[in-house]
């Protein structure tokens, strides 16, 4: 039960991540999405969302290797 509590946790961040992604290319393009009213805006939204994705993502990989004594020592707990 664990496991897919993990997986949903690593699921959502990756979707959003990915809805980011596209955002910014249809910006890139000149497609504006309709909840949206600038394309400025559309791609400063898809980088917060990425970044904030692919963020979360990182740091629960890191605390999970932490845990598990899998990382460098200048990353291990003192």
């Amino acid at each position: 039960m664990s496991r897919i509590i993990a997986l949903i946790i690593m699921v959502i961040p990756g979707i959003l991540a990915a809805l980011g992604v596209k955002l910014m290319r249809d910006m890139t393009f000149g497609f504006l999405q309709p909840p949206i009213p600038f394309l400025w805006l559309q791609f400063l939204l898809g980088l917060f969302l990425f970044l904030g994705g692919i963020s979360f993502i990182a740091g629960f990989v890191f605390y999970r290797d932490r845990k598990q004594n899998k990382v460098q020592k200048r990353f291990s707990k003192k």
